[in-house]
């Protein structure tokens, strides 16, 4: 399979635990992700930033006052896809816990799902669009080895 050329920028804030993300997320494992999501050509930049600026983020631009796991910020989507992605860490790591999965494999789905909304694909509109777009993360996630990330 033939995949589209990503240009990436792969970005961590100074954190107590950065040392543990970076190694859960060299620069070829995010881009074999991030690829794998993609329709076309892309320039992505991926942040990986702390509760603070997470949290401000999602009030700035989403108005809701708590960190989310990934914010995507696309600005194009032809002919080249541009967006930031930006993953709050102690959040994926929460959750990564919660669900019983390992950090790597959450934030290898997280960065499919946030490649799909800057494709314009979104979860929010109907019932039918999130389980579309669940299935193909599915399909996408099983492509790179990995589990079903919604399988209960």
């Amino acid at each position: 399979m033939a995949l589209n050329h990503l240009t990436l920028s792969l970005q961590f804030a100074r954190s107590d635990d950065t040392a543990a993300h970076r190694a859960v997320l060299p620069r070829h494992k995010v881009a074999r992700w991030i690829r794998h999501a993609l329709a076309q050509d892309a320039e992505i930049t991926v942040r990986i930033v702390g509760e603070d600026e997470g949290r401000q983020l999602n009030r700035d631009y989403r108005h809701k006052d708590y960190a989310t796991n990934v914010l995507t910020f696309d600005y194009t989507q032809e002919p080249v896809v541009t967006a930031d992605l930006v993953l709050c860490a102690p959040v994926v790591e929460r959750e990564a816990r919660e669900q019983n999965k390992s950090l790597e494999e959450h934030y290898a789905h997280l960065l499919v799902h946030g490649t799909l909304h800057a494709q314009g694909w979104d979860h929010e509109t109907s019932e039918q669009d999130a389980q579309e777009m669940e299935a193909y993360e599915t399909s996408i996630l099983q492509e790179l080895g990995y589990a079903d990330p919604y399988a209960p």
